[in-house]
């Protein structure tokens, strides 16, 4: 399925130990945001942002492909049905100038849902997750582990996650679901290379790109 989302749909302090490194309070519901479409890059292409607005910081994200439309859907087995694909993607954030929008009380897309913020892998079927309570993904800069994560340490579970984004945002075929980061995230540098991977059921698959000189 090829079709180009209509929307990407990202959820931020997923994990707790992301939420406390940022200094973040615990969520009790989602904490939603959107990336458009022309944020959208090919993994091949590298990674690169005007150095002007300051640092900018990975973070690794199982995510998903919604291939039926979802409005108001309130059956957990229905909106996990409802996924078609799954597979790993960058959420990259300004986080300088995230950090002065929220002290102004701004929204965050400058810093969230710039060109080229969203970076997503291959697609693979939906039939590589065994067990959407133990999805396993890591993520390497220089073939050093900096993140590793779990869905079981989500703090909404991944149904839970589309109920509740549906009841906000009717989800169509092609749009993408970013699930959160774990805790690690940091800032990303000139020529390093990053490595993704996510533990199929079959086998594990692994992505690669650089962040450009």
């Amino acid at each position: 399925m090829s079709t180009r989302p209509s929307k990407i749909i990202c959820v931020g302090r997923s994990y707790a130990d992301h939420a406390k490194e940022l200094g973040n309070a615990i969520p009790d519901r989602p904490v939603l945001f959107i990336k458009p479409p022309s944020s959208l890059l090919p993994l091949e292409q590298g990674i690169s942002w005007n150095s002007a607005w300051g640092s900018c910081h990975y973070e690794c994200e199982l995510s998903l492909r919604i291939d039926r439309t979802l409005k108001a859907e309130t059956d957990p087995a229905k909106v996990l049905q409802a996924v078609g694909a799954v597979t790993l993607g960058l959420d990259l954030t300004l986080r300088d100038l995230q950090n002065d929008l929220k002290q102004k009380g701004e929204p965050w897309e400058r810093a969230k849902a710039f060109d080229g913020s969203c970076v997503l892998a291959d697609w693979i079927d939906v039939s590589e997750i065994k067990d959407w309570h133990n999805v396993q993904y890591s993520f390497h800069v220089n073939d050093e582990l900096r993140q590793a994560g779990d869905t079981a340490f989500l703090i909404f579970d991944i149904a839970t996650l589309l109920v509740n984004i549906n009841q906000v945002f009717t989800l169509e075929p092609g749009d993408v679901v970013m699930t959160g980061t774990p805790a690690g995230v940091a800032a990303l540098k000139a020529g390093d290379q990053l490595s993704m991977t996510l533990q199929g059921k079959t086998q594990d698959f692994v992505w690669k790109t650089f962040v450009q000189a």
